[in-house]
């Protein structure tokens, strides 16, 4: 008889704090295999990072805000909230370093320790370590964590990541994809365009405009060389208006220049991208506003 090979699904959730490489692995793991369309959080637990479709499988990539304080403490409230989080899922991705003390993050060890699904703890960086220094490092996550299996990675150099790829697939239960698979169309991709532009509306002004801001993607077009796309900045007051342009518009050109070798980047073509600022009073008070821009979905 012929074997069938049943299609894996699950989710896997990433720890980790600042500065591991978290996003750079996240990039190497998902790549263009992405699917954009669920980048927004699908529950209270998951924030979705990206997905691994395969003929055979679909991983979906989560992290949960607030595991890891970036002052490594657990927060007391957090606890009862983490430990749920991290067992709702069916593989837990534990990254760290070859520089981080395996030593600060107690509390939160002692959590994992008592978890019940498969535990792989990501060893990054090891381009950075000597051969005996990255031996001393393994022995002491063992002794700390002894059900995780041990993966030395370097996200960097792409090593260990079809490794981690292939083992996290034989972790997986088996289950139809929980998501479309072919959810790459122009709608999805217009909610991608609009986070990677109000990423970088984060990134280039003081934290209280980006807070009243919504972008829309007014259009998206695509054809075989170029992608054409025509975005629109929301504020609430004139006043955010000048600040989003800036002085002869120097301000809203970086933003546009960042996003648009961003979107490149991701998209693998050229993009032409035009971006204008609007003011609308009532964006975060309207009902029918709030559903335009995806806040209240179906």
């Amino acid at each position: 008889m012929m074997e069938v090979n049943m299609h894996k699904a699950g989710f896997v959730n990433i720890v980790g704090n600042p500065n591991v490489g978290k996003s750079t692995l996240m990039n190497q793991l998902v790549g263009e295999r992405i699917s954009i369309a669920t980048f927004k959080a699908q529950t209270t637990r998951h924030r979705i990072m990206g997905i691994v479709n395969t003929p055979e499988m679909q991983i979906v990539f989560s992290d949960t805000p607030g595991v890891l304080k970036p002052n490594y403490k657990l927060q007391e409230s957090m606890l009862a909230f983490s430990e749920s989080a991290l067992q709702d899922a069916d593989v837990l991705l534990y990254v760290t370093d070859v520089i981080e003390n395996p030593e600060k993050n107690m509390d939160f060890l002692a959590k994992v320790q008592k978890m019940t699904i498969p535990v792989l703890l990501l060893i990054n960086k090891i381009d950075e370590s000597e051969q005996k220094a990255l031996g001393d490092i393994v022995e002491k996550w063992h002794g700390l964590l002894p059900n995780a299996e041990i993966l030395p990675i370097s996200a960097k150099n792409k090593f260990g990541v079809d490794m981690l790829l292939k083992r996290i697939q034989e972790l997986l239960p088996e289950s139809p994809a929980y998501f479309d698979k072919d959810q790459l169309t122009d709608k999805p991709a217009r909610f991608f365009v609009s986070e990677i532009i109000r990423e970088k509306i984060l990134l280039y002004y003081d934290k209280e405009i980006p807070y009243s801001v919504e972008v829309a993607v007014e259009r998206f077009k695509e054809d075989e060389r170029h992608i054409h796309i025509n975005a629109i900045i929301y504020v609430e007051r004139d006043s955010q208006k000048g600040i989003i342009i800036g002085h002869q518009g120097v301000a809203l050109k970086k933003v546009g220049t960042e996003a648009r070798k961003s979107l490149e980047k991701f998209f693998g073509k050229p993009i032409f991208l035009e971006v204008f600022v609007k003011v609308d009073k009532d964006w975060r008070s309207s009902e029918r506003e709030l559903n335009h821009f995806g806040y209240n979905p179906e």
